[in-house]
């Protein structure tokens, strides 16, 4: 049974905690990690280590229970392995005899050279015995006790262990919430600025009456999802996604007047003679925008150039599970004063 928990501990060991891929090779992108102040950071050495290649580094991660019969053993056993996919979980802990155990859930997903992928889960104990008692060299730091992981059918984003000993299950996950990060980043991962693609996007809930609602129905919620993207010199732009009880996430899109601007000269330094809307399209950008909780309006605001003296700005409201335009303003006199003028204008009667 040691053997086969050991093997099944090496055959994955290129894992590293976190949902991180890591090549088997050793490449500069390998990051030098060396850290035991706590379980997972010294799962994450361990993985650093061996991504580099630096065996003999990750064989002392372990205690005196090894993973292998014999150090050149623990080295062949990567010899078939490509990359690993590791999803750690909540981490439980209990004191014995001067030593604190720590229980980490883990789930992983192991492809090797040919393309061939199996999922693991089960458990990882480390030991922590407390320093205060170590009054001799050497001193033993936190380390690796034993890593019991076995097949496992399911797939690997379901595969990971509630809990491991007596620790709490994992939160639960906000599915639609990666749905939509899924989404913004296979739509826009090549167009946004990298400072943006790793942040995580502003949620907000909607509750509201159903327009349709009887009397003593419980309110409804949309969610929407406030991604950025790239930020120029004066205009940053987003996108939004939304859903709710019924529909899967959906990137918001926002409706815009087409305009037909007229110039002095036709020069849009001259004297503006006029300009009237000659259709509407949408688009999936919000330039500068905002959403205000209490109004629940989204407002655009487009600067043309820098000084602001020209620029189209739009407003949302969020009625019936969906926003529409309510309000655009446009400013297109290049004139070095904000004059907008109203061209769409749902808020009032006519």
């Amino acid at each position: 049974m040691r053997r086969a928990l050991f093997a099944a501990t090496a055959f994955l060991s290129l894992a590293t905690a976190g949902q991180t891929v890591l090549a088997a090779d050793d490449t500069p992108e390998a990051p030098y990690v060396d850290d035991r102040s706590s379980a997972d950071a010294v799962v994450r050495s361990l993985y650093s280590a061996i991504n580099r290649h630096e065996f003999a580094r990750a064989w002392g991660y372990f205690g005196d229970t090894k993973p292998a019969k014999d150090f050149d053993s623990f080295v062949k056993g990567y010899d078939g392995t490509d990359k690993v996919e590791v999803e750690t979980g909540a981490i439980s802990d209990e004191g014995a005899a001067g030593s604190i155990f720590y229980n980490v859930p883990v789930a992983i997903r192991a492809t090797d050279k040919t393309g061939g992928q199996k999922v693991f889960a089960g458990c990882y104990t480390l030991r922590q015995v407390n320093a205060q008692v170590q009054a001799a060299p050497p001193f033993d730091p936190i380390h690796i006790e034993k890593g019991a992981l076995k097949p496992s059918t399911a797939d690997f984003e379901e595969a990971l262990p509630p809990s491991c000993g007596d620790g709490p299950p994992p939160p639960k996950k906000d599915t639609a919430l990666e749905q939509a990060k899924k989404a913004f980043l296979a739509t826009y991962g090549d167009q946004c600025d990298k400072q943006f693609l790793a942040d995580e996007p502003t949620v907000f809930s909607i509750k509201y009456k159903d327009k349709d609602a009887a009397p003593g129905d419980p309110d409804k919620e949309t969610r929407l999802f406030h991604f950025s993207c790239s930020a120029a010199a004066y205009n940053e732009s987003s996108v939004y996604y939304m859903t709710d009880e019924l529909s899967a996430v959906q990137q918001l899109q926002f409706a815009e007047p087409k305009m037909d601007i007229r110039y002095e000269n036709n020069n849009s330094d001259g004297k503006l003679l006029g300009m009237s809307i000659v259709g509407f399209q949408t688009t999936g950008w919000a330039v500068n925008s905002d959403y205000d909780e209490e109004a629940h309006t989204i407002t655009t605001f487009n600067k043309w150039r820098g000084v602001g003296d020209a620029s189209d700005s739009g407003t949302y409201l969020f009625r019936n599970g969906n926003f529409s335009l309510v309000q655009y303003d446009v400013d297109a006199s290049y004139d070095g004063e904000e004059n907008p003028q109203t061209v769409v204008d749902y808020n009032t009667a006519p």
